[in-house]
C-alpha cells in the first residue's frame, strides 16, 4: 500500500516553561517515535494512560507543536511550516474526540454545528451545506430528522455516530480515532465498528486507531505500534504480535485483557508506570519487567526487526520464546 504518512524522530516535550527568575523543566511526552502509515491501513496505537498515545496523535493533528522530528502528509513536510500553512496541510487529517458530545456546542442543535465546519473551511452557500450533511448524515446512519435536536438528546452510539459525521463534512484522508468504542455497549461497539469498515471502504479513508481495549484493537487494525513512556517498543502486523508477542510489556498487556473463561497467560504487569517526570536509565520499563538483567538498567535497547513486518525494542525479547515462536534461523539461538 502507498504511504500517506510518516513520523520520524517525533519528541514532544511539555510543560518546559523559561522565566526571568523561575524556570520549570518539562516532560517528554512523546520521545524519538518513528512511524508509517499506509493508505486504507487501520494503526492501532495502545499502551498504559500516560504512555503518550493521544499528544502523539495531537501533534499529528497539528494541535501540538513537536520538540525535535518531522511529520511528512501524502509527501510533504508539514512539521516545522508557519501555523496558517500548517493548518491548510493538515486538513485532511481530522480527529474524532474520545467524547464526542463534549465536542459539540450544547446550546446548538446538531445541524447548525455541521454546517458552521463547512463555512469555517469555506463552503458557506446554503443549498450545498444541507447537500453535503444530508449526504454524510446518511452515510453514518442518521435520519436528517436528529439535525434539528441537541447533543443531550443523543445516546453515546448516536453521539459516536455525529461524531464522525462532523468530519466527513470536511472530506479527509486520515481520521484519527480516539477510544471509539469506549463506555459503549458491546452491541453498539460492534455497530459502531461495522461503521467505520464502511466509511472507510465508502470514502478512502485511513484510520489511526488510540485505545485500550486489546480485543477491539485486534479485530479492527492491521497495524499496531506499542508505546510506554513516551517510546514505540514493539510494532508489527497486528496479526503478528496477538501470535507472538516480543517485547514483555506487550505481553503482559494482552495477558490483562480479560479472558471469558478467566485464565490469564504470560507474565502481569507490576505496580503503576513510573512518573514521565522521573524516566528510569537504561530501558524505561526494566522496573517492571520479568526478565530484566542488569544491563536493561544502563542501556537502552535499540530495535530489532523480527521480520520485515515486526520490529522491537528489547535486549532480551528472545526470553520465554517457545521454540515454534522463534524467527527462522533462530530457534536454537541463545543470548
Amino acid at each position: 500500500m502507498r504511504e500517506i504518512l510518516r513520523v520520524t524522530g517525533l519528541e514532544v516535550e511539555l510543560g518546559k516553561r523559561r522565566g526571568l527568575f523561575r524556570h520549570k523543566p518539562g516532560v517528554r511526552a512523546v520521545d524519538g517515535v518513528d512511524l508509517v502509515v499506509h493508505e486504507g491501513g487501520i494503526l492501532g496505537i495502545v499502551g498504559e494512560s500516560g504512555c503518550g498515545k493521544t499528544t502523539l496523535a495531537r501533534t499529528v493533528l497539528g494541535l501540538q507543536c513537536e520538540s525535535e522530528g518531522r511529520i511528512e502528509f501524502s509527501g510533504h513536510v508539514v512539521s516545522g511550516v508557519p501555523a496558517r500553512q500548517a493548518r491548510r496541510m493538515r486538513r485532511a487529517i481530522q480527529y474524532v474526540h474520545q467524547d464526542p458530545g463534549a465536542a459539540l456546542d450544547p446550546w446548538w442543535r446538531l445541524g447548525a454545528s455541521l454546517a458552521e465546519g463547512l463555512a469555517i473551511h469555506g463552503v458557506t452557500d446554503r443549498a450545498e451545506q444541507k447537500a453535503r450533511i444530508a449526504e454524510i448524515m446518511q452515510a453514518v446512519g442518521l435520519d436528517m430528522a436528529m439535525t434539528e435536536r441537541y447533543p443531550h438528546e443523543l445516546s453515546g452510539g448516536q453521539q459516536r455516530r455525529m461524531g464522525l459525521a462532523r468530519i466527513l463534512l470536511l472530506r479527509p484522508k486520515i481520521v484519527i480515532l480516539d477510544e471509539p468504542t469506549a463506555g459503549l455497549d458491546l452491541s453498539v461497539q460492534a455497530s459502531v465498528l461495522r461503521l467505520l469498515y464502511d466509511l472507510r471502504d465508502r470514502f478512502g479513508l485511513t484510520y489511526i486507531f488510540i485505545s485500550h481495549d486489546l480485543s477491539v484493537v485486534r479485530r479492527v487494525c492491521d497495524r499496531i505500534a506499542v508505546m510506554y513512556l513516551g517510546k514505540v517498543v514493539e510494532e508489527g502486523n497486528a496479526s503478528d504480535i496477538f501470535a507472538a508477542p516480543r517485547h514483555p510489556y506487550t505481553r503482559a498487556l494482552i495477558a490483562a485483557a480479560p479472558h471469558l473463561d478467566g485464565v490469564q497467560e504470560g507474565p502481569m504487569l507490576r505496580g503503576d508506570p513510573p512518573s514521565l517526570r522521573n524516566v528510569p536509565s537504561g530501558c524505561r520499563f526494566h522496573p517492571r519487567c520479568p526478565i530484566a538483567q542488569p544491563r536493561c538498567t544502563s542501556e537502552e535497547p535499540s530495535f530489532d526487526s523480527i521480520s520485515e513486518n515486526q520490529r522491537v525494542a528489547c535486549h532480551y525479547w528472545q526470553e520465554g520464546i517457545s521454540e515454534k515462536q522463534k524467527p527462522e534461523g533462530q530457534a536454537h539461538a541463545t543470548l
